[in-house]
């Protein structure tokens, strides 16, 4: 008999919770390689024509809510053109001990931010023969609104989806006794040129810094 709808979800998400399980016992059993990454606070002030103007120290709460190995918050300007884009790195070295990244999808509504539009997206980038997929949100707060793109990239790779992300944690615990990662969000204010004006200040900033973040974070 063929499995409905709901059936086939949870046996997709009970055969990936037991590949999981299994994964973390080879990992934690064989012992876990640990890449060594540069400081983020080393990650270049300048990028072309974008110049950190403002780098935000989280407070002691939101630390110990987020649990990451190291993370970078700043806003960078364009020297030519004024626009502003924030970036925010939150890097985990291991993800054995229960430290994850946390999904804007879920901490944006938790700081009061309204999802006004949600899609899937591809951006071209400077060394990639293939575009890179993000997530792209519109979110508003009271009369603000930004646009937001996030992804999470490890070992090279750059992945959109939060469930794929869990897939490849456990392939590559399996595979390369690593579980590390990393959150890389972008956002930028909403002003009165609208969202495409955003947008394509986010995506000049995406592909000026991509580079840098490649190098960066462990391959």
């Amino acid at each position: 008999m063929a499995l409905n709808t709901k059936g086939r979800t949870l046996a997709v998400a009970g055969a990936l919770l037991i590949a999981a399980q299994g994964g973390m016992f080879y990992t934690l059993s064989h012992g876990e390689s640990i890449p060594l990454a540069h400081p983020l606070n080393q990650f270049p002030s300048q990028a072309g024509n974008w110049v950190m103007t403002e780098e935000d120290v989280l407070d002691a709460e939101t630390e110990s809510v987020l649990r990451a190995d190291d993370y970078l918050n700043r806003t960078y300007s364009n020297r030519l053109d004024g626009g502003q884009a924030n970036l925010y790195i939150a890097y985990f070295k291991t993800q054995q001990t229960g430290q994850a990244p946390h999904s804007p999808r879920n901490c944006l509504p938790g700081n009061g931010w309204v999802q006004d539009s949600a899609r899937l997206t591809s951006l071209t980038v400077p060394g990639r023969s293939q575009p890179i997929p993000v997530n792209e949100y519109v979110v508003a707060k009271g009369p603000a609104k930004a646009l937001v793109f996030y992804w999470y990239q490890s070992h090279g790779r750059v992945v959109a989806s939060e469930y794929r992300a869990k897939v490849y944690t456990v392939v590559d615990s399996v595979r390369y006794h690593r579980s590390d990662t990393a959150l890389v969000r972008v956002v930028v204010n909403i002003g009165p040129e609208g969202v495409a004006s955003a947008r394509n200040i986010a995506v000049a900033f995406v592909q000026r810094c991509f580079p840098l973040l490649e190098q960066a974070l462990p391959s």
